[in-house]
């Protein structure tokens, strides 16, 4: 199984890879440790990365980047149409409302969405990291803005469903970051929580968390961001005075040109580099425009006083993030500062002015994303062991649900799940209806949304059910705010008056409504509150691996329904009829529940145990090659590592060929006989060489000693 984290930022893309030691950067095929997030398309064939990036300014038209910013947007969004015209491809919207890309490609008009250009970078990354781990890959973990909707959640997911690739979690960006930081760290205090800041500046983005970090877990407590705030706002001020000035002093106009443009800015994102380092630096460009060579030069003192309003804009998310998690400055541990455009001195000086304390840079800026994605990943494969580590993630959004008859709300905004609740987690509750109806989500609060982005989010349908006439049935929901942050219906059942739940029963014994249809986008009626009480159990992220993300691939979806549906009975038993049973009853229901999970466990026990035993009889046999012995010897003792290695791959290759939830091959024993019959093999060949020579061999040894004038006396 692959454990892979990728970070897929606007600029740039890092690939990690969790390895026996450590996690590890990927290089690319140019030996870097990131890659540019650019797709080129030429007459004949696509450039991607480094090679897309290096035909930038040769063929703007059909070079995409900065995909990151489009995908799962709507064409009409004010966002997207000022990130329109800062670049050079056309585009249009789309049947649906969403962005379409054109350009020439093949000798005809093609047509993509952000999501084909992404899936497209996916397959290139994918390719990197085949070629670098020298296996195919497939599951791995994603960093994503915390900012991303629903509907550009989905589109990631689909978008890496294109290149082949299966997320086990799409992983806000500053959780992957914290989750980096906090799990190597053992000087945290037991009188009480640690509260770190994290301030990730990217290339077109502000995220800002804080988390709560205790013995074996880490907790985000906030989120907040300015989608619209980067090092590339930096950089566009840079762009803008030199513009001016080559338009009054060279009498060219930059903005008309889109390779001049290219150019220009690319300068200018160097130039920011410099500057961070020196009080001024000079701008040389050869052949700009009109075949004119073109110097400019800036203090960095004035680009200070050109970029003053993106620093204050940087004190708002920050201020936001400090409010919602309720803590004082002075309660916090330390402030963490990441992202490529982190380096801006002035940056520093405000957070420092803000926190009252100066930022740290303990983590690599550039890579802490991908490592921590990459950590996460090997949290969720049965292959690796990572020690225990909590991680739960906040949900940045309130979300609201509508029926039919109205709102489904417990808040008093009007919610069903609050700002920064924690998540993945259920939210279970009922309501009476006589016939099929809609259950539709949306976000609650219009001012936590980007600009223009609608409130919408799903609508799902549920039923039929059984139910007279006259009278409403009490059907119970679970939804589900899920591991990759989206929101879900799970499950929809009839809960008749005489339930008694039975365990040894059929699992759709009480399950008459379960039948769901998810559409996108729908609308939802706001007429008064008419739902019944709603009761909130949250899965923690410790219970949830333990039932599902500790044996995930190692169960049939048959046997995943049946132990949901159980589960689903047992828990609404427990808080109804189950409330006042005896201990022998609890302890009846719980022994049938691990009657339930005992043919994956096994499943999963067999598969560690075999990687366990592979590596011993591996390591046995590479350290029988290494011996110096005889030459007879050596030869046995190689060819007897020989066979045991060829029946290894051999049986390795069977249980390849088999599923994982299919029923275990029990031959981790075999591995250790094969082993322990290597081990035999060794010492009767060590016994050989140090026993005594026969009384026949000292006899012989005699004469040749005294032929040689020696004389030796044997035992």
């Amino acid at each position: 199984m692959s454990v892979v984290g990728f970070d897929i930022g606007n600029e740039n893309c890092v690939i990690a890879v969790a390895k026996q030691r450590g996690i590890d950067v990927v290089l690319n095929d140019e030996s870097k440790r990131e890659t540019p997030a650019v797709v080129s398309f030429g007459v004949k064939q696509r450039f991607m990365g480094l090679a897309g990036a290096a035909c930038a300014t040769m063929n703007p038209k059909s070079t995409i980047s900065q995909v990151k910013r489009l995908i799962g947007r709507k064409f009409k969004e004010p966002d997207v149409q000022n990130d329109l015209k800062l670049f050079p491809f056309e585009s249009l919207e789309g049947p649906d409302g969403g962005i379409l890309i054109s350009l020439e490609y093949l000798g005809e008009i093609q047509k993509f969405t952000p999501e084909h250009i992404l899936g497209m970078l996916f397959s290139h990354l994918k390719r990197i990291t085949e070629t670098n781990l020298e296996m195919p890959i497939s599951n791995c973990v994603i960093g994503i803005p915390s900012y991303f909707t629903d509907l550009q959640r989905r589109a990631f997911l689909d978008a890496a469903a294109i290149a082949g690739l299966k997320p086990l979690r799409l992983m806000h960006d500053c959780t992957a970051t914290a989750l980096g930081y906090g799990i190597y760290k053992t000087d945290f205090s037991d009188a009480g929580p640690t509260y770190v800041v994290f301030v990730d500046i990217g290339h077109c983005d502000t995220q800002v968390c804080i988390a709560s970090f205790e013995s074996g877990q880490m907790r985000i407590i906030s989120h907040a961001f300015d989608k619209n705030l980067g090092g590339r706002d930096f950089d566009e001020v840079l762009f803008s005075y030199f513009a001016a000035q080559f338009k009054e002093q060279y009498d060219i106009n930059v903005y008309s040109n889109a390779k001049a443009s290219i150019r220009l800015r690319a300068s200018c994102e160097k130039l920011k580099k410099v500057l961070s380092a020196n009080a001024e630096a000079p701008l040389n460009i050869e052949c700009l425009m009109d075949e004119k060579d073109v110097t400019g030069f800036i203090r960095r003192e004035d680009f200070e006083k050109l970029s003053l309003d993106l620093q204050e804009r940087i004190s708002v998310p920050c201020r936001k993030a400090l409010a919602d998690s309720g803590l004082t400055v002075e309660k916090l541990h330390s402030v963490e500062l990441v992202g490529s455009g982190s380096r801006i001195p002035a940056i520093s000086r405000r957070l420092t002015s803000l926190f009252k304390r100066e930022p740290s840079r303990t983590v690599n800026a550039s890579e802490c994303v991908a490592r921590g994605c990459a950590l996460q990943c090997a949290m969720l494969s049965p292959i690796f062991h990572v020690r225990e580590y909590e991680v739960q993630d906040a949900f940045p959004f309130s979300i609201g649900f509508s029926s039919d008859k109205g709102p489904v709300c417990t808040l008093s905004n009007g919610a069903l799940l609050h700002k920064h609740h924690p998540f993945p987690s259920v939210k279970i509750f009922s309501l009476r209806r006589t016939h099929i109806f809609h259950l539709e989500a949306y976000y609650a609060d219009l001012s936590e949304l980007p600009t223009g982005v609608s409130s919408k989010i799903s609508s799902f349908k549920v039923g039929p059910f059984q139910a007279s006439h006259m009278e409403a049935t009490k059907v119970k929901v679970r939804l589900q705010l899920n591991i990759h942050g989206i929101v879900t219906v799970v499950s929809a059942s009839q809960l008749l008056e005489d339930d008694i739940v039975d365990p040894h029963a059929r699992s759709d014994a009480h399950l008459t409504s379960d039948k769901m249809e998810a559409e996108s986008n729908r609308g939802f009626a706001s007429v008064p509150n008419s739902a019944e009480d709603s009761n909130l159990k949250h899965l923690k992220p410790s219970s949830m691996s333990a039932i599902l993300y500790k044996y995930l691939g190692f169960y049939t979806e048959l046997e995943r329904e049946r132990i949901s549906s159980n589960l689903e009975q047992i828990e609404e038993w427990l808080y109804e009829d189950g409330a006042d049973e005896s201990v022998d009853v609890y302890t009846e229901k719980l022994e049938y529940l691990a009657k339930l999970l005992d043919p994956i466990e096994n499943r999963y026990k067999e598969e560690e145990a075999r990687a366990q035993a592979s590596k011993g009889l591996l390591d046995c046999i590479t350290e029988y090659r290494m011996l110096v012995l005889p030459a007879g010897e050596r030869d046995l003792i190689i060819g007897e590592c020989n066979k045991a290695e060829q029946w290894l791959d051999e049986k390795i290759q069977l249980q390849n060929s088999l599923p994982k939830n299919a029923d275990p091959i029990l031959w981790s024993n075999e591995i250790k006989r094969k082993a322990e019959a290597l081990d035999m093999t060794w010492k009767q060949i060590m016994r050989s060489l140090t026993s005594p020579p026969s009384s026949k061999d000292a006899n012989d040894l005699d004469q040749r000693d005294e032929s040689d004038g020696i004389s030796m006396q044997v035992d």
